[in-house]
């Protein structure tokens, strides 16, 4: 019985596959350009009629990487007769869809290094990283594109926040900043909004960005949601005067627990907590001042002082439908968004300059934004519109 039994090499099988398949590849390539080649010349091989436009001579060798392997290509030389093949694009060297796959991973965060890994196992040749340099500032083309997108429709909320990356300046490392803001439509949908270059997060950086978002039409902004970098909250009352401001409740907490011992942080968050689980902004209030008087006579009067002055910046979404309050009053979804930008920037290490750091961080955020991140309802936009509808019913009855 066991006489019968057929042992196979899976090793040697898929090694001729692919040569098969390679080879098919290269035969059916090399028979269009011929086939165009009697087309062009009204004359088949060996044929000498009177009508012919051209003669052949020869053909030239050229390599071509497709995604069965690294191929060669019979290209046919004429006299008489310019040649230009339809099948394949002069002077290029890859198959579309290779160069696609080059790009998609480089974009979606594979190492140079490791994309050469990657195309030595698939196609036999390594592929370098001058090419996958090239490749990207084609698709850097179109990211910038939907970067500078114009903006339709109202965008009642809007998340901003800074990244910072490293960058080559002058043979030293150095910090870039990444601006980005993301807003909630009419729908209730996230949808990225901007993202630039902001060096140091100053005044001037972002008033630049907030005035090329208005520029591409920004409107119906109700209340703009960030933490507290100074240059952004001087700009803010200039750029938007009629709108609100939330500051992140989070990183409000991180400021208090700065001046805040170890041993009585667990207390401190509790008391941060209740006041931020009031029904009503006066109701939240009073929370804080005991709230301070109690961090007060626990001999923590800096925290005490932070948590005075600050409180009012963190209480901006109470006057908003509550439905929404647990999304609108923490930036937590642009800081997300900011942790994913890190986890693809982490490969590269320090950018060569800003401009492509920042071509980097929109490739990332367009294809986060084209995920069921971008489509999926974040919040339900009727309670705003119905809140609206309620105050100007009692403003008339008033």
């Amino acid at each position: 019985m066991s006489d019968n039994i057929i042992q196979l090499n899976e090793d040697l099988i898929k090694h001729d596959l692919r040569d098969l398949v390679r080879s098919s590849v290269e035969e059916t390539l090399n028979a269009l350009p011929d086939h165009e080649t009697e087309e062009l010349v009204n004359a088949e091989k060996y044929e000498r009629p009177g009508n012919r436009k051209g003669y052949r001579s020869g053909h030239y060798n050229r390599n071509f990487q497709t995604t069965a392997g690294d191929v060669t290509l019979n290209v046919p030389k004429l006299k008489g007769v310019q040649f230009e093949t339809a099948i394949i694009e002069r002077y290029r060297r890859r198959e579309c869809s290779v160069e696609e796959a080059l790009s998609e991973m480089y974009l979606a965060g594979v190492s140079v290094r490791r994309v050469e890994d990657i195309t030595k196992a698939l196609w036999g040749t390594k592929v370098s990283p001058g090419t996958i340099s090239n490749l990207d500032k084609t698709a850097y083309e179109h990211i910038d594109t939907w970067r500078t997108r114009p903006l339709t429709g109202e965008y009642p909320y809007v998340y901003v926040d800074g990244v910072y990356l490293k960058r080559s300046w002058g043979g030293e490392v150095q910090n870039v900043s990444i601006l980005v803001a993301i807003g909630v439509n009419q729908d209730g949908c996230r949808e990225i909004i901007g993202a630039a270059e902001g060096m140091k997060e100053d005044k001037k950086s972002w008033r630049s960005f907030f005035i090329w978002l208005k520029e591409r039409g920004l409107n119906g902004v109700r209340l703009i949601i960030g933490d507290k970098c100074p240059g952004m909250l001087e700009t803010i009352p200039e750029v938007f005067p009629d709108e609100k401001y939330q500051r992140c409740t989070v990183h409000f907490y991180r400021n208090i627990f700065s001046a805040t011992p170890r041993k009585c942080m667990k207390e401190a968050a509790m008391m941060l907590k209740a006041i931020h689980s009031q029904e009503c902004k006066s109701a939240a209030r009073e929370k804080a001042a005991q709230a301070a008087q109690k961090l007060s006579e626990r001999k923590l009067s800096a925290a005490a002082k932070k948590l005075e002055d600050g409180i009012d910046e963190t209480l901006t979404y109470m006057d908003f439908p509550s439905q929404h309050w647990s999304r609108i009053r923490t930036n937590n979804t642009i800081e997300r968004l900011n942790r994913e930008i890190k986890r693809r920037t982490k490969a590269i290490g320090a950018f060569p300059d800003g401009q492509s750091a920042l071509m980097l961080v929109c490739a990332r955020l367009r294809h986060v934004a084209g995920t069921q991140w971008g489509v999926k309802r974040y919040m339900n936009m009727d309670h705003l519109y119905e809140m609206d509808i309620q105050e100007g019913s009692d403003i008339i009855a008033g």
